[in-house]
């Protein structure tokens, strides 16, 4: 089970509205989703009280997802306060999400 929370069209604003967040717009039926759901898992461990990570599954919170314009999962977004600092679209390396994350945190 995931340790990283979910993140609602209720919630969204408040966790991202200071500092840096890694969001991942998921879904259930999306296998490459699947696929990188435990590097998410890690980098959440890994930059804990560095960057705040967060899942959005976009069958859920498509408002989340129109807003962003994410067309394709899995997107994973760097937020810094509040605005988009970085995106990568598809299955993305651990390596480059953390040199993605260190840049943003620094």
């Amino acid at each position: 089970m995931s340790n990283v929370p979910e993140l609602t069209s209720a919630n969204f604003d408040d966790t991202v509205k200071e500092g840096v967040t890694l969001v991942d717009f998921w879904a259930e039926w999306c296998g490459p989703c699947k696929m990188i759901a435990p590097l998410i898992d890690e980098l959440a461990a890994d930059f804990d009280g560095k960057a705040k990570v967060g899942k959005i599954n976009i069958d859920n919170e498509g408002d989340l997802a129109a807003k962003f314009n994410v067309s394709s999962i899995p997107t994973l977004l760097i937020l810094k306060d509040g605005e988009e600092a970085n995106r990568f679209i598809g299955v993305t390396s651990k390596s480059d999400l953390a040199a993605a994350l260190d840049s943003a945190t620094s």
